[in-house]
């Protein structure tokens, strides 16, 4: 690759495939680099063949399975380095073909080109394929991965609702488990997949419409010392009319008959009523206990501390290390900045139910859109709020997760006005930013609002040091919580 005028550079690697959420790490720690202005590491699909010309840069003919690399800065031979040593690196760990790295140690020949061939080289040594790639492109991975007999995580998001049924279905017939589209966050027999928090073994099971819903009721379980037996994520659309709850339903079946598993809890957005109804009737049918945690109706701290009462666990002070608002704010400014979309939800609802109200339940609030500033937040007056979810659709087309890149959200953070409370949720755990309080605690100091409150989601035992992490964030001037639910609280009801 030879830099071009102005130290910029853009190429294409032919056939050099990852998956994205691997580049888009790789693309951070680039655009860490000193001097590095524009940083795009990413498989060349129109959509990031668009950004990079909208980066102004002029890449080369190229299709989805070709890497596109585009570097601008003071020493671009530096970060095509950096790259490289990055690429070997995850090479390096994948291993040669037919080694133990593709769960088939001792194989010969040439690496499985689909999904269905290393299935069948892996035999029952493969029990889950994980999908990660564009959205248009999901189907004919996930069909493959269901004939073969494998349960599938599917990560990626734009998928069709037409094609999210018809794989569910197949997956029926085939007794196996889809989980998502778009879901983020599986845990099964302690292994993380997506992102995902280090949990202590436990029995409770947990199925879930929402991956951050899952983080924050695990995270208390963990914290008050219960852990998990499985998290089966089943995407955030499963419980709607149109996909009638199919992989929820097999979820809970497999739950319960699970030996570890005393107890599961299921997670949602509110329900379709109709598949709400068809759901508590295998609910009731099941010999496991079934604990609710549908934020709109409950808050997830609130189904944490249910769990632990029915496993007759106590329920603790839930950790928070608050401090003085800077200023008195205006009552009731709140500004959200999310990055998981249920904690979004969930924070919304307890603002909009007013001052000193106890739960979510009842409020209906949603996060506004389609930007920070725009549209109207839940509710008006007292209570009221403004609340934006960076982890949707609409901000992650085309970019990092906010909870890897916090650039939308640092900006979001220097623009809030002088008498708002600004209220975020930092999630912890792998396949997050591995330091999230490196960027945001500065961002958090500099920030014009009267008051910060964070919600940390996290473990004890994630990577990134749950209370060092709150320890950062409460010198940079937030109140810091571990429930999200008393985060919220404690942002609506400053004076």
């Amino acid at each position: 690759m030879t830099p071009g005028a102005g130290e910029a550079a853009v190429v294409v690697r032919a056939g050099v495939y990852h998956d994205s959420v691997t580049l888009m790490r790789v693309s951070r720690a680039l655009s860490d680099l000193p001097g590095m202005d524009v940083a795009l590491v990413a498989m060349a699909t129109e959509l990031n063949l668009a950004m990079a010309r909208d980066l102004g840069f002029a890449p080369p003919p190229a299709g989805p399975s070709d890497l596109l690399v585009a570097l601008r800065g003071r020493d671009v031979a530096a970060a095509e380095r950096e790259l490289d040593r990055l690429l070997a690196a995850l090479s390096s760990a994948r291993g040669p073909a037919g080694s133990s790295a593709y769960g088939m140690a001792g194989a010969e020949g040439p690496a499985p080109r689909t999904t269905r061939s290393a299935a069948a080289r892996a035999g029952e040594a493969a029990g889950v394929a994980l999908v990660s790639v564009p959205g248009e492109h999901v189907l004919p991975e996930a069909v493959d991965a269901i004939e073969a007999g494998l349960d599938v995580m599917i990560f990626s998001d734009g998928v069709p609702v037409r094609q999210e049924v018809l794989l569910k279905r197949l997956a029926a017939e085939r007794g196996v488990l889809v989980m998502g589209p778009d879901c983020g966050t599986a845990v099964i027999a302690g292994v993380g997949l997506g992102f995902a928090n280090v949990l202590r073994p436990g029995p409770v099971g947990v199925v879930a419409a929402s991956g951050t819903g899952a983080q924050q009721v695990t995270s208390l379980l963990d914290l008050a010392g219960t852990g998990v037996s499985h998290v089966l994520g089943v995407g955030g659309r499963d419980l709607s009319a149109e996909v009638g709850g199919l992989s929820a339903v097999r979820a809970l079946r497999l739950l319960d008959e699970d030996p570890a598993t005393e107890l599961i809890v299921l997670v949602s957005k509110p329900p379709d009523p109709g598949v709400a109804r068809a759901v508590q009737e295998v609910v009731e049918s099941l010999r496991t206990p079934v604990v609710p945690a549908l934020t709109g109706r409950d808050d997830l701290t609130g189904a944490a501390e249910r769990a632990l009462r029915a496993l007759g666990a106590p329920v603790p002070l839930w950790p928070s290390w608050p401090v003085p608002a800077r200023r008195s704010p205006e009552p009731g400014a709140v500004r959200g900045l999310y990055a998981g979309g249920t904690l979004c939800a969930e924070a919304a609802a307890i603002v909009a139910a007013g001052p000193g109200a106890e739960a979510g339940a009842g409020s209906e609030a949603a996060p506004s859109g389609p930007g920070p500033g725009s549209g109207s937040g839940p509710g008006s007056g007292s209570g009221s709020g403004e609340f934006v979810d960076f982890g949707a659709d609409a901000y992650t087309r085309g970019r990092p997760h906010p909870m890897i890149d916090p650039a939308l959200r640092l900006d979001a953070l220097a623009r809030v006005g002088p008498d708002e409370v600004v209220l975020l949720d930092v999630v912890l755990g792998h396949g997050a930013d591995p330091d999230p309080a490196a960027s945001l605690a500065p961002a958090v100091a500099r920030c014009p609002a009267a008051a910060v409150v964070v919600a940390l989601v996290g473990t004890e035992g994630d990577p990134q040091d749950l209370h060092r992490q709150a320890a950062a964030f409460r010198e940079a001037g937030a109140s810091v919580f571990v429930s999200n639910a008393q985060a919220a609280r404690y942002a609506r009801d400053l004076r």
